[in-house]
């Protein structure tokens, strides 16, 4: 590389990093007196020149400074080998914080308020869908002679419920006895992959639990196998809102409709490995106007669902990515128990 070209690429650096800090385009002389470049302002102009027939900046106005193109944040983040790691107190309060959650939902909606407060962007989580995470335990308690409730418990700590309506009422020895058959099949598996041995079960368990068996199954596989069991938490989309600009508001919209990040999330099967897009990098045009940066949370070597930030294309990268990298490894660490 010429020394030209480092210094070019030094001049995007910096460009991007003081666009990032105050939002108003960056002038050739603001550039040598802030970051200590040993050439002229001339040489600089130059420069941006340059860079801007190479589309990474441009200017708004005949006699403004550059701003940064979506190449140009590409090329920023691309060049972030090394991101700053938290302090020991960022640390300390972050995983505090966190641990301090009753149970694994809560822990995830504690990690996304933190995001947003952290960055002063939009922050998701994806809560563990039933197709990665495996059943732990099934317990079936009668909530009258008629009605019983199921309460699914994964080993990612994801609880769910469901009503199960009977045409004949059951007694303790019969719900004990549901309890049982249904843990045998579920135990240790997913629902989609427990679902041919529910449907066997439905059509062969004893004659005293056939209909109550029959309709638990049924349940369990309407509800939870057939049906997407996608949820998102959210926190700071009003945050989106601080930025003076309509170009977020087609963002906010697809926060609250969720399809859209739902499977932004679903991409995000990678632990330790941070992915950010940039406008148009975003499949879909709600989020064209974004940056996204997501990973993947899990227990273990497995992935059980993704978690990001979602904000304007002159975020703090380097920051946000550090914070999106170190809620999700200590959301893996409460969850794998370490």
């Amino acid at each position: 590389m010429s020394a030209a070209d480092a210094r070019r690429k030094a001049v995007l650096r910096a460009i991007v990093a003081d666009y990032i800090a105050s939002q108003e385009p960056v002038g050739s002389k603001s550039l040598v007196e802030r970051h200590g470049l040993k050439v002229s302002p001339a040489t600089i102009r130059n420069d941006m020149s340059v860079l801007e027939q190479q589309g990474y900046i441009e200017q708004t106005h005949a006699s403004s400074g550059r701003i940064p193109t979506e190449a140009g944040y590409r090329a920023f983040v691309d060049a972030l080998h090394d991101v700053k790691p938290l302090s020991a107190a960022e640390r300390r309060a972050m995983l505090t914080f966190l641990e301090s959650g009753v149970d694994m939902e809560d822990v995830l909606r504690r990690s996304v308020q933190l995001l947003a407060q952290l960055t002063n962007q939009a922050a998701v989580v994806q809560l563990p869908t039933l197709n990665v995470s495996r059943v732990k335990h099934c317990e079936v308690v009668a909530l009258t002679p008629t009605r019983l409730l199921l309460v699914l418990i994964t080993d990612a700590g994801r609880v769910d419920q469901r009503n199960v309506e009977l045409d004949t009422p059951v007694g303790e020895e019969a719900v004990r006895q549901l309890r049982d058959v249904l843990n045998q099949v579920l135990v240790g598996k997913t629902m989609r992959e427990a679902a041919e041995s529910l449907s066997a079960l439905a059509a062969g368990a004893p004659a005293d639990i056939a209909h109550a068996a029959q309709r638990a199954t049924g349940v369990l596989i309407g509800t939870l196998v057939e049906t997407t069991s996608d949820r998102l938490l959210i926190a700071g989309a009003g945050n989106l809102t601080l930025y003076g600009t309509g170009d977020l508001h087609s963002v906010i919209d697809a926060l609250e409709e969720q399809v859209v990040v739902l499977k932004l999330l679903a991409s995000a099967q990678e632990l330790e490995h941070v992915s950010v897009r940039i406008g148009r990098e975003n499949e879909d045009e709600e989020l064209s106007r974004a940056a996204v940066v997501t990973t993947a949370y899990g227990a273990g070597a497995e992935a059980l669902g993704g978690l990001g930030v979602v904000g304007p294309t002159h975020m703090d990268y380097p920051g946000t990515i550090q914070k999106v990298a170190a809620v999700a490894g200590y959301i893996s660490r409460i969850l794998s128990g370490e």
